[in-house]
Parts: C-alpha cells; structure tokens; sequence
C-alpha cells in the first residue's frame, strides 16, 4: 500500500513538473515556424513547404542532413540550459530555496524544447494544441516517454516505437490519443512518470549541494547540467532517427559526385544541394 503511495505521488509530483514547465514562456515550440528556420538552407521551396504541411520525411529530405541540423539544436539548447544553471548557482547557500527550484523548472523548460525540436525533425506531428494552454493527456503521455527516452528508461524505448508505428500505420497527423491515454501503451507512460517523479527527486539535492558555495557552485552546477543534458538529448535524437516515422518517403538520396562552383575548383565529395548548384536526387521505389 505505502509502495502504491510512493509510486503515485512521484508520478503526481512529475506530471505537476512537466505541466508547470510547459507553461512557461518560450517553451513551446512554433512547428511550421522553427521547420522554416532550421531546413530553409539544406533543401528547397518545395520541399519545405511539403515538409510543414506534411513532415520532413513526406518531403523527402534525408535523415544526414536532419540529423546535422538536430546536433545544432542540441548544441543550442545545451549551451543555453548550462549558462542558464551557472547562473543560477552563482548566489549561494543563502539563495538555494528560490534559485534550486527554478533551476529545475528550467532543466524541463529545455528538455521540453529539445523534445520538440527533434520530434518535429523527425516527422512527429505538432505536439502541443494552439487553442488550449495546458497539456492535453496524449501530450503528457508522449512527453512522458520522451523524457523517459532521454533517461534511458527501456520501456520508454519501446512505447515510444509503437505509438510511432501506429502513426505510420494510420498515416496519422496527431498523436494517437487511444494508445497514449487508454491502450497498451498508458500504463507504461504511468510507470515511467513514476520514476521519473523520484530521478528528478534525487537530481534536484545533487544540485542543491553543488549550490552550496557561491561561484564554485555555479561552476559545478553548469557543468553537471552540460554533462547530463547533452548526452541525454543524443539519447533521444538517435532512438526517433532510427524509428520507421522518420525515414524519407521514397528512400530518397543525394549521389556522391564532385560539384564545381566559383570559390573553389572542387566541393566535398557529398554535398547537399542549395539552390543554382547542380544536383541530382535517385529515386528507389
């Protein structure tokens, strides 16, 4: 009975943490807005827009080429989520009860924007409602193992393959909200938010020690929060890469051949394409 307690009330204590999270400001991610911004120099009009109304991979772009501009998000959002708990470290043990707290608001704040960057790369659909405020349950389910992902829960793992396949299946441009709040893959979301209501228990006092002595806390909590949040963004950008979801429609290709242009006699071997160069795409049915 006091294990069914514990379990509930750190499932409880996480779903607050991600809600409380999402609420804040810039942490949600604008879908079409940020595929615009972040393909709009690897591939062209057309596919760009194919790749807003419907997902990357409809377009056809290739995984290297999302898979480059993934690490770029993951360096931005590491960069900033490590500077931002510096700072916070900075004041000291007299700061500790306001600075600890926000300190892991943020954490999630950029973890729900990581999650998002890389999901949308890899063909998910728009994650969040643009007419409601707060997290509808597919939402939270999905953010859930997402997390659960990044923390290399195994269950997680599995969940998240097989809400992707059910969208392949479907050709499905929202999430499955039968799978994610009552079907198979529910009690699964239940049992990682579990763990993850205690992971970020015990995260939260490691980071409250390292606050401790002003300025040496600041150091070592940036530090902690670039050694853990880098790895554990790869974590989830290799696990949706690999996924059926994500592969281009058509197997699409760039060949390999040598590309001249004015600057330089010879360009690197495989090159991705950008408008007036010349370039050839093959196609296997």
């Amino acid at each position: 009975m006091v294990t069914g307690q514990v379990s509930e009330n750190s499932e409880s204590r996480f779903s607050a943490l991600l809600v409380g999270a999402a609420r804040l400001p810039g942490v949600r991610i604008d879908r079409e807005a940020y595929l615009r911004t972040a393909l709009a120099r690897h591939c062209s009009e057309d596919q760009l827009r194919q790749a807003m109304e419907e997902n990357p991979a409809a377009a056809g772009i290739p995984l290297d080429v999302l898979d480059r501009v993934a690490d770029a998000a993951i360096r931005y959002e590491t960069a900033k989520v490590s500077a931002l708990s510096a700072a916070a470290g900075i004041p000291g043990f007299i700061a500790m009860p306001a600075t600890v707290p926000a300190d892991l608001a943020q954490y999630v704040a950029h973890m729900l924007r990581i999650a998002q960057k890389l999901a949308y790369l890899y063909s998910w659909p728009d994650l969040f409602s643009t007419d409601n405020d707060d997290l509808d349950d597919a939402t939270k389910g999905v953010l859930t193992l997402f997390f659960g992902v990044m923390f290399g829960t195994q269950s997680a793992n599995a969940a998240v393959g097989k809400v992707a396949e059910a969208m392949a299946e479907q050709v499905a441009r929202k999430l499955p909200q039968q799978a994610l709040t009552k079907g198979v893959v529910y009690p699964i979301v239940k049992k990682v938010a579990g763990y993850l209501g205690v992971k970020m228990t015990k995260e939260t006092f490691a980071k409250s020690v390292s606050k401790a002595i002003p300025l040496v806390g600041a150091a070592v909590s940036g530090g902690l929060t670039y050694a853990t949040f880098r790895p554990m963004s790869k974590r989830l950008k290799t696990h949706l890469s690999g996924l059926e979801l994500a592969k281009p429609v058509g197997g699409q290709v760039i060949i390999g051949e040598v590309i001249q242009d004015e600057d330089r006699h010879t360009a690197d071997e495989v090159k991705i394409p950008k408008p007036g160069r010349e370039w050839r795409v093959l196609k296997h049915r």
